[in-house]
């Protein structure tokens, strides 16, 4: 588990709970919960606090509660997904890869947050992850992938009006490309045209450090966003610009 001294910072006092919190941008998102004073529980495959699938919905609920274990200001975050390796294109995905990454990146998130809910007080947040994969076509992302966090972003907008009058606001986190341990192996595969494609296609013209993903994450559950609830706020460089 991790934590600091609790008083201290943004979330002092608070309970956060971080789905996927193993990996890359889990760690660091925990990392910097932590920093300001909460106490974190991560939950993963392997590798975290508590290693739970997210696709297995009465483990989630266990998991959850054991985690939080009183109703308070809590915060919530669903960073558990990906494309689980599945291929690409329309054509090559089965079934089977479609199913494991909707399991994973809707119902996990579903999972989850409906695990959370009793445990929630009036200032708590929910920050769910979906992508830019779902905001406009990229080369990088699945049909299946592309699916499913563009439900994420539709049960992001549900939750944020169903739990709004109780004092519980839910937003998302759109991350562009972050180049990871994981994504960083496919990207260097990508042929040189592509990868420069990728890098014209941003305003900024370069990708993001760990700490601009975490940041936007952070602002979400703070007080700082307390009359934020049902956006998705794009993190990508400027690749994608809403109207």
């Amino acid at each position: 588990m991790t934590t600091v001294k609790t008083g201290e910072g943004r979330f002092g006092g608070r309970t956060v709970v971080i789905t996927g919190g193993a990996g890359g941008i889990g760690a660091a998102v925990a990392a910097g919960f932590a920093a300001e004073g909460a106490r974190v529980v991560t939950l993963d495959l392997a590798g975290a606090d508590v290693d739970v699938d997210v696709s297995d919905a009465d483990a989630v609920v266990a998991a959850v509660s054991s985690a939080f274990g009183e109703r308070g200001r809590n915060v919530l975050v669903t960073l558990a997904g990906g494309s689980l390796g599945t291929p690409r294109g329309l054509t090559e995905a089965s079934v089977a890869d479609v199913d494991a990454v909707i399991d994973v990146n809707v119902k996990g998130t579903l999972h989850a947050c409906r695990a959370a809910v009793p445990f929630l007080a009036e200032g708590s947040a929910i920050v769910t992850c979906g992508s830019i994969g779902a905001r406009q076509p990229s080369p990088v992302t699945g049909v299946a992938y592309a699916a499913a966090k563009a439900a994420v972003g539709g049960l992001t907008r549900k939750l944020a009006a169903e739990l709004g009058p109780s004092g519980v606001r839910v937003n998302a986190v759109a991350p562009g490309l972050v180049l990871t341990d994981r994504l960083r192996g496919m990207f260097d595969a990508m042929p040189l045209v592509e990868r420069q494609s990728v890098l014209d296609g941003i305003a900024l013209r370069r990708l993001p450090g760990l700490a601009e993903v975490v940041d936007p994450v952070l602002f979400l559950a703070s007080d700082g966003a307390s009359y934020i609830t049902g956006v998705t706020l794009d993190v990508n460089g400027g690749r994608f610009m809403p109207l």
